[in-house]
């Protein structure tokens, strides 16, 4: 596998490849011949047009088949936006791309320099010489955001409210927490007993219900309560596949209950689930249920959370980094700076564990702790790396890693002097965290 700089490139096999940004993008694609124009709007391969003569869009997933592109196209520039309109990516964790054969092999990843007020990048292009097709790093990004993607490619767009306008013909997205529908009644039970507690009001988001009614599906079939359903995937990927970022998140799986009011008194009744329930972090929910057709028994999933956002992931970063360094006050040593190339090469890892569903310093192509942080930009010579999983607090992740004698040699270690942390939420632990030291 190619460990790709902007302006890297790879020569790539033939057959379909797929490529994929983990994380809260929007992924897009744009079909363009050497000029480098779109012919016309249906050259732009996005969520509410996600085809294209070879070209396929399915979530995080953009499938290329080269040989299948329409007559005279020779690119296919693959463009990141933040989910969220007119969101800086240099406050979301850094996009990492992955491309993989037909095969499922990796072929090239790709970690751009760090963005600063850009709000979309082109992250790459695939494009022919002569009868053969490469893929090339770019990492261009821009500041006035899909206008001057337009101004660039030929797209027209519309001016709308939003900070990102839409291209002529789509529909802008969505609000990213739009509140969904609740038929259930659920919220007139949970929020009056979130106020007797002094927690304010969750509202029903429509993608953690979506999340919630696979998860109490997927028990139902196996006829069973767990944390992972029949079909081997966790509640926590089904929120993220779900298109929910999350910072923290609760659940309630319970069987039995025949209606959600009965569902909500059993929670109110045990201590751990009424803390779930009362949590005043959480500001979305969403409602699942499904019957065992073997035995009638009923299955409920209850999903709580809070999202991601660039200001509750600086701030969840920068706390990890304070705590880090109250502990090595305490042991008589100088505060580590926080480095913001490593914080990039660490953000990649969480969420390139998430997508894919390990967990170790050494991902699945062998790339090391160095070898990120260098893909990164950063020129460091010394490098040391935590990794947790599971914990759902700065508090938390940094006590567990002081419990461990590896993990707290790297913090107390005298030689480090920078320090970068990611986070991401999914995969099955549900939480990711990465502590990048640098001397």
């Amino acid at each position: 596998m190619s460990e790709l700089v902007p302006g890297g490139n790879v020569p790539l096999p033939g057959g379909a490849l797929a490529v994929r940004v983990p994380g809260p993008f929007d992924v897009c694609a744009l079909v363009t011949d050497d000029s480098g124009r779109v012919r016309g709007d249906g050259d732009f391969v996005f969520y509410n047009q996600p085809t294209a003569p070879g070209a396929r869009l399915h979530g995080d997933t953009l499938t290329l088949d080269p040989a299948g592109l329409r007559s005279g196209a020779t690119r296919v520039t693959v463009v990141v936006s933040a989910a969220e309109p007119g969101i800086p990516l240099a406050r979301l964790p850094s996009p990492v791309l992955h491309v993989t054969d037909p095969r499922g092999r990796p072929l090239a990843r790709f970690v751009p320099p760090p963005a600063r007020q850009e709000t979309v990048l082109l992250l790459a292009e695939v494009y022919r010489r002569g009868p053969a097709w490469k893929l090339r790093a770019l990492g261009q990004g821009y500041a006035d955001g899909l206008a001057g993607l337009a101004r660039d490619f030929g797209v027209d767009v519309v001016e709308d409210d939003p900070p990102a306008p839409a291209p002529a013909g789509v529909s802008a997205p969505p609000s990213a927490h739009a509140p969904g529908p609740d038929p259930d009644g659920f919220l007139g039970l949970v929020n009056p007993a979130r106020a007797a507690a002094g927690s304010p009001p969750v509202r029903i988001d429509a993608r953690l219900a979506t999340a919630a009614r696979g998860h109490a599906a997927a028990m139902a079939a196996a006829g069973r309560l767990g944390g992972e359903g029949a079909d081997g995937v966790s509640v926590h990927q089904r929120v993220t596949a779900a298109g929910y970022a999350y910072l923290r998140v609760g659940e309630h799986l319970v069987s039995g209950p025949r209606t959600p009011a009965e569902l909500v008194a059993y929670c109110l009744r045990t201590e751990q689930a009424r803390r779930t329930l009362h949590d005043p972090a959480f500001t979305h929910a969403g409602l699942g249920q499904g019957t065992d057709p073997r035995t009638g028994e009923t299955y409920w999933t209850a999903l709580w959370a809070s999202p991601l956002t660039p200001d509750t992931l600086a701030r969840t970063e920068a706390e990890v980094v304070e705590l880090t360094n109250r502990e090595r006050a305490r042991a008589g040593l100088p505060p580590l700076a926080a480095d913001p190339l490593l914080a990039t090469a660490a953000r990649g890892h969480c969420a390139d564990m998430v997508a894919r569903g390990y967990y170790s310093h050494t991902s699945p192509e062998g790339g090391q702790p160095w070898d990120r942080a260098a893909a990164a930009g950063s020129t460091r010579r010394t490098i040391g790396e935590n990794i947790a999983c599971g914990q759902r607090s700065p508090a938390e992740v940094v006590e567990g890693w002081m419990n461990s004698p590896g993990h707290r040699a790297n913090i107390l270690k005298p030689a480090f002097t920078h320090l970068g942390v990611g986070f991401a939420g999914g995969g099955p632990a549900g939480t990711y965290w990465t502590q990048l030291f640098g001397a």
